[in-house]
Parts: structure tokens; sequence; C-alpha cells
């Protein structure tokens, strides 16, 4: 998959740095989604094709509203993004099935304890991923300028 592309609508300063609001065009991103043949993540997000993003960028980068760019989100951040949204879950749920055979409480109970694992691992998730610190990790960087917008 190619890194998105969008156009820059604003900026925004705070303390931690000057990031743009980036418009992307979701489905044009993902030939699986623009196919109507998605992954499924999107199914718990609205439906606008358009979503606005707030990315990162180097000072020294010469930007504009309307200006058209690349953003992207480094590797190692994705993969730790990915543990936390479906690494948390899945633990749950084998943790609390695997309590609930090794107690022998039968096959009913370990079905209904690794149901309450893996809402358990949502909400845990959800909740770090919440946490000011953590979503820094998280933020797109613009890796480059394609040129200027109308």
């Amino acid at each position: 998959m190619d890194n998105p592309k969008g156009k820059i609508q604003a900026f925004v300063s705070d303390e931690h740095g000057t990031r743009a609001i980036v418009s992307i065009d979701v489905v044009a991103v993902c030939p699986r989604c623009a196919a109507g043949k998605g992954c499924g993540a999107g199914l718990l997000v609205s439906d606008d094709r358009i979503r606005q993003v707030e990315a990162s960028m180097h000072p020294d980068m010469d930007l504009a509203e309307g200006d058209l760019v690349e953003i992207a989100l480094a590797p190692n951040n994705l993969l730790r993004a990915a543990l936390i949204v479906y690494g948390l879950p899945l633990l749950g749920a084998v943790v609390a099935a695997t309590l609930a055979y090794t107690w022998t409480l039968g096959d009913a109970s370990a079905a209904g304890a690794a149901l309450l694992g893996l809402t358990v691992g949502i909400v845990l998730g959800r909740w770090r991923l919440r946490q000011e610190a953590c979503l820094r990790h998280f933020v797109p960087s613009i890796e480059k300028r394609l040129g200027e917008g109308i």
C-alpha cells in the first residue's frame, strides 16, 4: 500500500510544535476499499470518504494551506498500534479462556470467559490509545510536498 496523499487544510500549533491538518480521501488510499473488498478496518468508523488527519512536519519544510503532501507513519509505530488494537483483545480472550479451562469450568464458561477477556482487552486498548503520551507516538508525519493545490 502506498503512503496516503492529501491536501493541507490548516495548521495548528501548541507546546508540541506545529502540525498540519490534512484531508485524505480514504477510498483512494486503499485499492481494496475502492473495489469494495476492504479488510474491515472501516467498519468501526464513519462512512465519510474524506478524513481529517493531524500530521507532524519537519520545521524546514515550506508548506502552505492547499499544498498536496504525502504522509506516512513509521513502520514500528504501525506495528505497536496493531499490537494494542488487536493484540490486547486477543491476549485477553486467550488468557480468560485458558483460566476457565484450567479451573475446569466447562466449555460454555470458557466461551463466556473468552468473550469477557476480549471485552476487557478492547477496553484496555481503547484506554491506552486515548492517553496523550501514547497518541504522540502514532502521529503521522509529512514525508514530502507533492505540489501546490487548487
